[in-house]
């Protein structure tokens, strides 16, 4: 039988739970370049390509070969600014979890493939390390209402509190550096991320007090109607 949410069912404007974690459950983001180089690399593809600056640098005398071959591999990269809206993500120590919305049928296998494919490339190489990285392919899970998407974003954000369990120093969600919750909270070291929409998520909530988005994320308890709810969007525990 197949691992939950492997089977994927993809449609064009619809939401999506995608995760995987490292292969026998090892380790993916080792040190803080780590998790910096998976979001810069969220960055380039989300963000629109400025190929009359990479042309411009290409055909400049003046620029050397490093600053050209950088132009030339950032104009030949995917982009999927048009096609992929990434709205909460979450990157923990052996896996990570991404919300999107897609806007054709076929924009996330393209999306996980090159980010994927790209990631392992380069932690191959720095750890000098050969074969797979993901525990087989990524997860995908179609959102079916807006109610869900609110809980799947809380679920998502509250992750690192698995880290305070383990005994690891957190105290605050705010305080995790590698998941867009402060980007939510208008942090502004984040102010500059338009790679993210939150939007697709904080026009459900006011800007403070017991019905904003923090409170809804902080709260320690959400009614059992709202977990069983989200219950086949969450990550698989094998």
């Amino acid at each position: 039988m197949p691992a939950k949410n492997t089977r994927k069912q993809y449609a064009a404007d619809s939401y999506y739970h995608l995760y995987n974690r490292g292969v026998e459950l090892r380790t993916i983001f080792v040190d803080m370049q780590d998790y910096r180089v998976f979001m810069s690399y969220l960055k380039t593809y989300l963000l629109p390509k400025d190929t009359v600056l990479l042309q411009s640098i290409i055909s400049d005398q003046e620029k050397n070969w490093r600053e050209k071959d950088r132009a030339i591999k950032l104009l030949r990269l995917n982009n999927f600014t048009d096609s992929v809206d990434l709205i909460a993500y979450c990157l923990m120590p052996n896996h990570f979890h991404l919300l999107i919305k897609q806007h054709d049928a076929t924009a996330i296998d393209r999306f996980m493939n090159s980010l994927c494919t790209r990631f392992t490339m380069y932690f191959n190489r720095k750890y000098k390390r050969v074969g797979t990285l993901f525990q087989g392919v990524y997860k995908a899970v179609l959102v079916e209402s807006d109610e869900q998407l609110l809980h799947l974003s809380r679920y998502i954000h509250r992750n690192p509190l698995d880290l305070a369990s383990q005994g690891e120093a957190l105290r605050n969600l705010r305080d995790y550096l590698n998941s867009s919750y402060s980007v939510y909270l208008e942090n502004s070291n984040h102010k500059d991320v338009k790679w993210l929409h939150p939007e697709y998520i904080l026009h459900s909530f006011s800007s403070s007090g017991v019905n904003s988005y923090q409170s809804f994320v902080e709260q320690k308890e959400v009614d059992e109607q709202a977990e069983y709810l989200i219950d086949d969007l969450k990550m698989d525990e094998t």
